[in-house]
């Protein structure tokens, strides 16, 4: 078994994994080396790197790409279920936690060797207790909800790593979001979605479907500085008494400095939304989010409402508009098409992105792309395509046409 050296003293360095989704790797790169990340590496749906415990810390507070932040401790090989318990007892986990405290077991599989998550956390969780029994005749607690630690064990064919998870929680449950629609877009996705338009922080920002209000609220985050766990009372590391303890000293003086790099400028973000209950659960998530004075939100239909005010030279228009799963073929498809026309006709000098899964429907749209990319939302595989509206597409798509028509012999 290898163990990764995880010493107490704050200022020495261990292995760590920030977890995210399919599309937003390099980003979340970017961010960790902004941090004092080292080591960076690139995997799927993952970013490992090196720091001590401050950049542990930062990576919880900052990073708006980063689902889960994991601190390596442990690896070994295993064939079967047997070698499994064996190596996870004898692992000396009195180091880590007492008798009295909880604990929860998150497991992932890209093996063969295992094929149900559930029961091998269930055996890792035998193992462990197992060993407390035999050393005390008492066993820590099993807690889904607030355990003092979640543990993390990833098997990729016969390589198993186990790690603690100092996030608990996901980062995307960022404290201000309560009211939401029927499909509200995951935090985390949201701000990788407005780092991907390069939106310069100044300029005009629209969320013209705008739902529950998150991607305004994430874009207004980034501009502003304001952390990503801001509104978070309580993140896993928090918790950690004996190996990694909770450095509060050093936590408030992360979490202080970040606080007083907010920027208080003004900035243009604008949100339409059809529904007046989902306006309203939008302004309500706003009002938490303490950026009302940062984002309007009105109830009209995009289609036939005007653009708002344009400010700066790099304006951006960002939708996540229905996938049609409760729409009918002709009805979506409808939807993207005068989509792109609204796009036309009064979005001139914007870059216009839309992300779905419905590949055929975003063939509606009309519109060449000048950009294409592939991320995840959820499960399903989305498109985030860019349409460039720069001045005289109009008179270039009136001209066109005006070509495709047949000469009169």
């Amino acid at each position: 078994m290898k163990y990764f050296s995880i010493p107490g003293e704050h200022l020495t360095n261990y292995r760590m994994v920030a977890k995210t989704i399919f599309g937003l790797e390099e980003l979340c790169a970017a961010e960790l080396k902004m941090l004092g990340a080292e080591s960076i590496e690139i995997h799927n749906r993952a970013v490992s790197f090196t720091g001590n415990m401050g950049v542990m810390y930062k990576a919880n507070l900052l990073l708006r790409t980063a689902l889960r932040v994991l601190v390596q401790f442990a690896e070994f090989e295993v064939e079967n279920e047997d070698e499994l318990y064996n190596q996870v007892k004898a692992i000396a986990w009195e180091t880590l936690i007492t008798p009295a405290e909880t604990i929860a077991i998150d497991t992932v599989l890209n093996t063969e060797v295992f094929t149900h998550s559930q029961y091998i956390s269930q055996k890792t969780k035998d193992a462990i207790c197992d060993r407390f029994r035999e050393k005390t005749g008492i066993r820590p607690s099993v807690e889904l909800e607030k355990p003092t630690l979640r543990l993390h064990l990833h098997v990729s064919r016969n390589r198993c790593v186990l790690a603690l998870d100092s996030s608990s929680d996901s980062l995307h449950k960022r404290g201000y979001r309560e009211k939401t629609n029927l499909a509200p877009i995951n935090e985390v996705l949201a701000a990788g979605l407005v780092q991907l338009t390069e939106w310069d922080r100044r300029s005009t920002f629209i969320d013209p479907m705008c739902g529950s209000g998150t991607i305004l609220i994430e874009a207004a985050m980034l501009a502003a500085n304001i952390p990503s766990g801001y509104f978070r009372d309580w993140f896993g590391f928090m918790s950690w008494k004996q190996l990694l303890p909770f450095n509060e000293e050093l936590w408030t003086k992360i979490h202080t400095a970040a606080i007083e790099r907010i920027s208080t400028d003004d900035l243009a973000l604008y949100g339409i939304e059809l529904s007046p209950n989902v306006a309203r659960k939008a302004k309500e998530n706003v009002k938490r989010s303490k950026a009302e004075d940062m984002i309007k939100i009105r109830c009209a239909d995009f289609l036939t409402s005007d653009a708002p005010p344009l400010v700066g030279n790099k304006p951006v228009l960002l939708m996540n508009p229905p996938y049609g799963e409760r729409m009918d073929k002709e009805d979506i498809g409808e939807l993207y098409h005068n989509c792109g026309d609204t796009f036309k006709k009064k979005y001139e000098g914007y870059d216009c992105w839309m992300i779905s899964s419905n590949h055929e429907a975003l063939k509606e749209v009309g519109l060449a792309t000048s950009k294409r990319l592939t991320v995840y939302n959820g499960q399903l595989e989305c498109r985030f395509f860019r349409y460039s509206m720069y001045k005289g597409t109009r008179v270039k798509e009136k001209l066109k046409k005006q070509d495709d028509k047949p000469t009169e012999n």
